[in-house]
């Protein structure tokens, strides 16, 4: 397997993918971030679900696009930060994503979290992408 400088960008490459191409499910390497940008997901309707599959570094994280008849919960996504470039936002600047009809996803002092909850609990931090 190729190494990878950006896992997070890769797992949401690799979830683009699979709606588009209208898969049942996908898998991506494992890790505690990617778990949480999963469960994120799924509580915005994205994802049906995610596990964990198998122990230590060969650890998959599998989860199951969301479809409404053949059409994907997912159109589009933006990695905003990167290794090479962080973009931090303010409680204040947490981005609406098409005016609430997606959701921004932050790292925070207080864990992964949608920019919806950052804003209500006044948080911010590195924007990782905006899903929509």
């Amino acid at each position: 397997m190729a190494v990878v400088s950006d896992p997070i960008s890769d797992f949401l490459t690799r979830f683009k993918n699979a709606t588009m191409a209208q898969k049942e499910d996908f898998t991506a390497p494992y890790s505690k971030m990617k778990e949480q940008i999963a469960r994120i997901l799924k509580e915005e309707g994205y994802i049906w679900s995610y596990e964990k599959v198998g122990e230590g570094p060969e650890a998959l994280l599998k989860a199951k696009p969301r479809y409404s008849g053949s059409t994907p919960a997912l159109k589009n996504l933006k990695r905003v930060s990167r290794p090479g470039l962080r973009s931090y936002v303010g409680a204040d600047e947490v981005p609406k994503v098409l005016g609430g009809m997606g959701i921004a996803i932050l790292s925070t002092s207080k864990g992964i979290m949608a920019g919806h909850t950052a804003r209500k609990n006044n948080i911010g931090g590195e924007l990782l992408a905006l899903v929509w």
